[in-house]
């Protein structure tokens, strides 16, 4: 694979995720609804809407691969129901215009609501696996579910393997400062088990997603290897959580969002953390 599509590529994932593919050799078509700052249409960015399918068509053109990162990226931005209807047609519409371009992969970004986030009601169990699913909780959740099922269907007809990677909270290096308050109330971060991940690792997840074998549709949790926490894993566990079964022994940080299969079948490895961020949040 060498020219690759990457859509939303004005945004935080997709920014990173078009350089680092840059940088390791891929010809990048980035695409986005709108241009920002450093972005010059027609140079480094071809605008279109993806809610129209004859736009998909004609981004994904000629193109070996596609990294979909384009979608309203959480719940409440949007009124629910055009969340729910406009991340479902983009991932439509993309999915099926990388199949009419004859691309060999679709790589695109899932979520980790799919899970049960916010955990109003407490996980199954901990550390929370690909198998804690569906749980959609909102509508943008329910968007993501139901385009892996989407992804599931399109690649059997099609034969085209499609990764859903299932992101936690993306962070950039300036956003980690924000966060030193939720780290003192153990509550404030509940929602998704304290969980996180680097832009730059989202980068890298999509690269290896991109370059490692698969066959079918196979979704993958996408976060860092550690908690937004300083107090070890299983306390906050059983404190925030008392009862939910620890299904096997925790390191002093580890995350509760398990990330053995990306591991496993991407070859992909987190390697950045909060803690490295140069006592950002202190």
């Amino acid at each position: 694979m060498a020219r690759i599509c990457v859509t939303g590529a004005s945004g935080k994932a997709g920014r990173r995720t078009a350089a680092d593919l840059r940088d390791h050799g891929y010809d990048v078509v980035a695409t986005d609804m709108v241009a920002r700052a450093g972005d010059v249409v027609g140079e480094n960015l071809v605008l279109a809407d993806l809610r129209d399918y004859g736009e998909a068509v004609d981004v994904t053109h000629g193109c070996d691969a596609v990294v979909h990162l384009a979608n309203i990226p959480a719940p409440d931005m949007r009124p629910p129901a055009a969340t729910f209807a406009e991340n479902t047609t983009m991932n439509a519409n993309v999915f099926l215009a990388a199949v009419r371009a004859g691309a060999e992969r679709v790589v695109w970004a899932s979520s980790e609501t799919t899970l049960g986030l916010p955990f109003d009601v407490p996980p199954r169990y901990a550390p929370l696996d690909e198998e804690h699913y569906p749980f959609p909780t909102t509508t943008y959740a329910l968007s993501k579910v139901v385009s892996e099922t989407a992804a599931t269907h399109v690649s059997e007809w099609s034969g085209v393997p499609f990764a859903a990677l299932r992101f936690s909270n993306i962070m950039a290096p300036g956003d980690y400062a924000a966060l030193a308050a939720d780290r003192r109330d153990p509550r404030a971060r509940r929602w998704n088990l304290w969980g996180y991940v680097d832009v730059d690792d989202v980068a890298s997840a999509c690269r290896r997603a991109l370059e490692a074998p698969l066959a079918g549709a196979q979704s993958f949790i996408i976060a860092a290897a550690d908690t937004m926490m300083d107090r070890p894993s299983a306390d906050l566990l059983a404190d925030v959580f008392p009862g939910v079964p620890v299904t096997r022994r925790l390191g002093e940080h580890d995350t509760l969002l398990s990330i053995d299969r990306a591991r496993e079948v991407l070859g992909w490895e987190p390697k950045r953390s909060w803690r490295d961020a140069g006592g950002a949040g202190e």
